[in-house]
């Protein structure tokens, strides 16, 4: 099928061989997350939705399968020097515990403006804290200078082919335990998750629609979809802080060719989609967990005569760290 033919080894980053591979490698340290549903929100979608929880992943999020992939696909004179990355958040956090688990040193450049309880879950898992400046140029140069200084091994928060391995098995898992899923929507950023999972689930199923979900706010997937080339934006602007990382060139091509389309959505559907998820799902969601929700809730989705045949759709609730000293706050102060 023509799908089939695209999805050719060395074409990409990863490959259904090496999706299985991770699989093999890390199923006895991952979660196999649950898969929820629920009437009213099937009720309120006009379909039937099936929620892939990865919120409740080791770490709080599924960035736990491609760095442990990435940690134990090392040999031990690779391990041994420790690895490094730099990430906001829930990368960092992972990279820290499958650091932990393997027994070496983790070197994490944090930016300063990350949340509060990103930066206690990579301190609970022992990772060493580097701090930059909020850009993405800082970050790269303390990471680049704690490479130089400690011969770690440099872990990219998505743009490698070992993360993109990791997160394909949550296909393998999905597709498993829902088989007649004919569609999937994923929260896009850097794009290791969509990239790993389009790779995976097309493998196994060809005809299955994957779809992007994106802030307005940090669009640069869907201004790059319609260009045809990565585009980078100057600034972001989104409560989802997980989901401002631009592409990058081992997960572009998958965008670009497995990708059926990017729906954008503002902040306020966002946080109605995570109020949806905390009242009817009961589960705890951050923004970046909750944008799939709330691209299938959109106008966009809802409205497309095309992507009516969409009927069993999963969502990947990517991450479930939410500050919720701010929730607190807010309770507190009446609000």
């Amino acid at each position: 099928m023509e799908e089939e033919n695209k999805i050719t080894k060395g074409k990409y980053a990863a490959d259904i061989s090496s999706i299985k591979e991770a699989h093999a490698r890390i199923k006895s340290l991952v979660h196999k997350t649950p898969v929820l549903s629920s009437t009213s929100l099937n009720v309120m979608s006009g379909r039937q939705l099936y929620f892939k929880c990865e919120s409740l992943q080791k770490g709080g999020a599924f960035k736990f399968r491609g760095a442990c992939n990435a940690v134990f696909s090392l040999n031990d004179e690779d391990a041994s020097k420790g690895v490094v990355t730099h990430s906001s958040g829930n990368h960092a956090a992972a990279l820290a515990l499958a650091a932990k688990l393997r027994g070496i040193p983790s070197y994490i450049v944090i930016p300063k403006n990350a949340p509060t309880c990103k930066i206690e879950n990579v301190k609970r898992y022992g990772g060493q804290i580097v701090w930059s400046e909020a850009s993405v140029q800082s970050r790269e140069e303390v990471a680049n200078k704690v490479w130089q200084e400690t011969g770690a091994i440099f872990i990219h928060p998505y743009n490698d082919g070992r993360i993109l391995s990791g997160q394909g098995t949550i296909s393998l898992e999905i597709l498993e335990q829902v088989p007649h899923i004919d569609t999937l929507v994923v929260p896009i950023s850097g794009g290791g998750l969509i990239s790993g999972i389009a790779l995976a689930a097309k493998s196994i199923n060809p005809a299955i629609r994957i779809f992007a979900a994106e802030p307005k706010g940090a669009n640069d997937a869907a201004l790059s979809k319609a260009a045809g080339r990565i585009i980078r934006l100057p600034e972001t602007d989104t409560i989802a802080d997980g989901l401002r990382a631009f592409l990058g060139d081992f997960t572009w091509p998958v965008v670009r060719d497995l990708v059926e389309d990017i729906i954008t959505v503002e902040d306020s559907e966002i946080i109605k989609a995570m109020k949806l998820c905390f009242e009817i799902l009961k589960v705890v969601v951050e923004p970046s967990g909750a944008i799939g929700l709330a691209a299938v809730l959109s106008d966009t989705f809802q409205k497309n005569p095309s992507w009516k045949e969409c009927n069993h759709i999963g969502i990947v609730v990517s991450g479930g760290n939410v500050d919720l000293a701010v929730l607190w706050d807010s309770l507190k102060k009446g609000k």
